[in-house]
């Protein structure tokens, strides 16, 4: 999640950016040249919309009353500029050959054509903006007219979330597991994601790693229908949503190709479905706040039972713990370190230090590292018996193990082919919690 309040420390450095080349593009001259990053933070202008809500050009598609203290829950709706249109015939030769497969004897005037690409970005209470994803619309023009909705899992348009995939994917190999055999499907890999929004973060691990198996805890079943109904997420059923979907019956199997079939909602509490729920993960990925931006105490109480549970359904070896936090470092740098405006929009930002040490104190490891643009930091928390060891040859603490990660991140980049460099969200303000 990222508030709307953050838009305003981070002014600054987006205006300097549209006079800039793009991360991505800046790295490019050193490293393997990357697939074109559709979610760059240059085009934030199509999204962003306005501090106080959409914004002109954007049209609501999704508006309803959440019980689960999110308030109002809204997808609004805006036009993207990529991919361009002499480019969506690649995508609708792709549509027809799966539907080909799935239907041999359909016709030629069963054509799949692309309607274009959107942004849908969904807020709470027509302000915080929860989660942003690009959606592509298609349509058969034959018969009557159904319209299919396709996130497009590859595009991670937040620089949180590219902040979150770049530090928790760099560590599991830092802490020994093998990433290769995950993305080829050779190992199983256990995922679980607790607070869902539009669903980017669970859809892109599961499309990038044939071996995933991703479960999704989501406290609020209007959140988890907005996602299906109007950002382009996969009907999964479970267990409080509506048995029916607005998405069309055979779009899991025309669009998704079976990885719909690896992903599992559950409408649950995430302090409840840690506590009951048997599997032992791989990776966890924890980005659970309200409509009022709080990030729930019960989530790092160090003596709660949430953390005492989590630590044991993580891997003992190479477990890792991944959270979303928002930081006030950005407003201390401001020179409003000890206002009352601070306190007010950035709620979470007098804890931070303490939700740090508490998943350190469950986990072994911890670090930090900022979120470029945002007022968001990354907590990753691991286990530390494989990243710390080895000869340090004079280094301190911090140096070898910020080495031993940076060491994996090409690896990472390459083998998931990740359009944005995980150096640049890794390096950047990192920081060892002792």
């Amino acid at each position: 999640m990222l508030r709307a309040a953050a838009s305003r420390c981070a002014r600054g450095a987006i205006r300097r950016l549209s006079s800039a080349a793009s991360p991505a593009a800046a790295a490019a001259g050193t490293r393997r040249q990357p697939p074109l990053d559709e979610g760059d933070w240059s085009y934030y202008r199509e999204w962003w919309g306005e501090d106080e809500g959409p914004g002109e050009g954007a049209h609501t598609v999704f508006r309803r009353h959440s019980e689960h203290g999110n308030g109002v829950v809204s997808v609004s709706a805006y036009p993207a500029s990529h991919p361009t249109s002499d480019q969506w015939t690649v995508t609708e030769r792709w549509l027809q050959e799966r539907n080909a497969k799935i239907y041999p004897s359909s016709t030629s005037d069963d054509q799949f054509k692309i309607l274009g690409y959107q942004w849908r970005v969904m807020r709470f209470n027509d302000d915080t903006r929860q989660s942003i994803a690009k959606v592509m619309a298609c349509y058969r023009p034959s018969g009557d007219t159904v319209i299919y909705l396709m996130q497009q899992p590859h595009c991670l348009a937040v620089p949180y979330v590219k902040s979150m995939v770049s530090a928790g994917l760099t560590a599991l190999p830092s802490c020994s597991y093998d990433l290769h055999q995950a993305v080829s499907g050779q190992n199983n890999m256990k995922i679980l994601c607790i607070g869902h929004g539009g669903g980017s973060l669970p859809l892109f691990v599961a499309s990038k790693f044939r071996g995933a198996v991703v479960d999704i805890v989501e406290i609020d079943p209007v959140v988890a229908s907005a996602s299906i109904d109007s950002m382009g997420f996969p009907s999964l059923p479970a267990k409080g949503l509506p048995a029916q979907s607005m998405q069309p019956a055979d779009g899991n199997e025309l669009l998704w190709g079976g990885i719909h079939d690896r992903l599992f909602l559950h409408i649950a509490d995430a302090e409840d479905f840690v506590a009951n729920y048997g599997s032992v993960y791989d990776i966890v990925f924890i980005d659970a706040y309200d409509g009022d931006d709080i990030f729930p105490r019960k989530l790092w109480d160090a003596d709660g039972t949430f953390l005492k549970n989590l630590e044991k359904k993580v891997h003992p070896i190479h477990g890792t713990v991944v959270v979303n936090l928002h930081s006030d470092s950005e407003l201390r740098f401001a020179g409003v370190e000890n206002s009352s405006h601070g306190e007010s929009i950035l709620p979470l930002g007098k804890h931070v230090s303490q939700v740090c040490r508490a998943y350190k104190q469950h986990f072994g490891l911890a670090f930090t590292a900022a979120v470029p643009w945002l007022c968001n930091i990354t907590l990753v928390a691991c286990r530390d018996k494989t990243i710390t060891s080895g000869a340090k040859l004079g280094l301190s603490r911090r140096d070898f193990v910020l080495g031993k990660l940076l060491s994996k991140s090409n690896m990472v980049e390459h083998a998931l082919d990740l359009p944005f460099p995980c150096l640049q969200y890794m390096k950047n303000g990192f920081t060892l919690v002792e």
